[in-house]
């Protein structure tokens, strides 16, 4: 029995080292990254013919048979049997079978499975990238449209879970815009660091024959090569700077989605959610769940979570290729793109299907003295008190009122007369009228139009401001598009050439 292990062990791969880990790598690469190696292997190819490395009748005999390899070879049906190391060997052998091992194998030149492989982690997570992307843009449009149709809609704004001040939900949602905006920001700058073609840095210091790393850049749709041939294979920051970028912009949409399962409670009942998006008790007929807004929660939690993991794994490894940082931890990246895309998804028609109950809000409003800061800033302005006066005075205003489970505006001129005349020695010469419009909420708002409140004028600034970034947003996409589409384009032109020259 020893002697069947010793000899079954000297032979590779090991049976459990197959099934543990390069069946499962196997399997990652022929479902994400078949088509990019696919098109690696015809950049490639073009370039060692148009520098020469390569002949053209070679190189025509070598795109021929990958042309075959593609039309009758679906990567899916593939299953792994340790024949070979890994998907990359498979289609090199395929290769070899074709045209002959010594044809076959000039495909290799200057290259290796680590640039290959970053070049292949590169191409498939700028997919995943632009479609978060979209799906970013798509929300930023639905909360833009949201914060103008609801820009005069008042709600109570809360600081340490207590009512605050009023403003508009537009203003409250232009708030969660600008952070939105910061963190579509982030995630093109770690795309453009996705951006940039590791191929040509061979295993690691490039190579002897006279490559063209920037003609395959283009081709394969870069917007440029790596400077640094080490940088290349070593700095997987690409990696670390999307997977961040993701975890704060969850983080981040994290909080308003909590503000919303707070504010449709039934004690608050600031935002209502329609029937669309209410599940009942299965016991308690009489409640309305916005589990939506749970699942939004907790789905972004998810996200924030598995993204941190990933940026986790490349903690303290060392500075060169390595594993880490291959098809295992990709995997686990493509899972925080696809439920990074629901969150998205969800939350782009929660947003708009959502309306504020202006009468719940006028109600709590009143009765928390939400306006009495105004109260103290007009004392400042028309009776010329100190702001330390006024808000004495205002204080013991909002103290009364709220003792008497009163409503400012009609239950809290008596008190405001009463501490003016304590606290100032004299009469105020405000009226019961004039200091109900003061303390409206209506009035708080409107008055504030400095540059970044929630004003009529300073609002529909912010915006305009929104949609400008919007517009920038999908422009730069559209660029992008427009350069990988003519890369594409023409690659297949130069390999059809190649083809053609068979």
């Amino acid at each position: 029995m020893k002697a069947l292990q010793a000899s079954d062990r000297s032979v590779f791969p090991d049976p459990v080292y197959r099934e543990t880990v390069l069946k499962p790598l196997f399997d990652g690469a022929k479902r994400h990254l078949a088509s990019a190696l696919k098109a690696v292997d015809r950049a490639h190819l073009v370039m060692l013919v148009e520098t020469g490395i390569v002949s053209r009748e070679q190189g025509a005999t070598i795109a021929g048979a990958l042309e075959a390899i593609a039309a009758e070879v679906d990567p899916l049906t593939l299953s792994y049997t340790g024949a070979v190391e890994d998907y990359f060997f498979l289609m090199e052998g395929e290769l070899k079978q074709r045209v002959g091992a010594d044809i076959g194998g000039r495909l290799h030149t200057a290259r290796s499975r680590n640039d290959i492989d970053h070049t292949l982690f590169k191409l498939v997570l700028k997919q995943h990238v632009d479609r978060l992307l979209l799906k970013c843009r798509t929300l930023l449009g639905a909360l833009v449209d949201t914060a103008e149709r609801d820009k005069a809609v008042l709600v109570v704004a809360y600081t340490h879970g207590q009512p605050a001040q009023p403003t508009t939900y537009g203003h409250y949602l232009g708030a969660v815009i600008e952070v939105l905006v910061r963190d579509i920001e982030r995630l093109e700058a770690a795309r453009a660091i996705i951006d940039l073609s590791p191929m040509g840095a061979a295993a690691i210091t490039t190579s002897g024959f006279p490559i063209d790393r920037a003609r395959v850049a283009h081709l394969l749709g870069f917007a440029g090569a790596m400077p640094n041939s080490y940088s290349c294979i070593a700095s997987v920051d690409y990696i670390t700077s999307i997977f961040s970028a993701i975890e704060l912009l969850f983080l981040h949409l994290g909080r308003p989605i909590q503000d919303f399962q707070v504010w449709s409670s039934f004690e608050v009942g600031q935002l209502y959610m329609p029937n669309a998006f209410v599940q009942i008790s299965s016991i308690m007929p009489q409640k309305r769940n916005p589990v939506p807004i749970e699942h939004l929660r907790h789905l972004s939690a998810q996200t924030v979570g598995r993204a941190r993991a990933v940026v986790n794994v490349m903690h303290n490894t060392p500075f060169t290729d390595m594993v880490d940082s291959e098809g295992d931890t990709q995997e686990m990246g493509y899972q925080v793109f696809e439920v990074a895309g629901r969150v998205l998804d969800l939350l782009a028609v929660t947003v708009p299907a959502g309306a504020i109950d202006s009468a719940r809000v006028a109600v709590n409003l009143r009765r928390s003295c939400a306006t009495i800061t105004e109260l103290a800033d007009t004392l400042v302005r028309v009776e010329g008190l100190s702001f330390r006066l006024a808000h004495g005075i205002a204080a013991q205003v909002a103290r009364t009122v709220v003792a008497l489970s009163g409503d400012l505006p009609s239950d809290g001129y008596a008190p405001f007369a009463l501490a003016f005349k304590e606290r100032a020695g004299r009469d105020s010469s405000i009226g019961p009228d004039e200091f109900a419009r003061i303390v409206s909420p209506e009035h708080f708002v409107a008055v504030r139009e400095r540059f970044g409140g929630p004003g009529p004028a300073a609002l529909d600034a912010a915006i305009r401001g929104y949609r400008t970034a919007l517009k920038d947003f999908e422009q730069r996409a559209e660029d992008r598009a427009r350069r990988e589409s003519n890369a594409a384009a023409e690659l297949a032109a130069r390999f059809a050439e190649l083809v053609g020259g068979a």
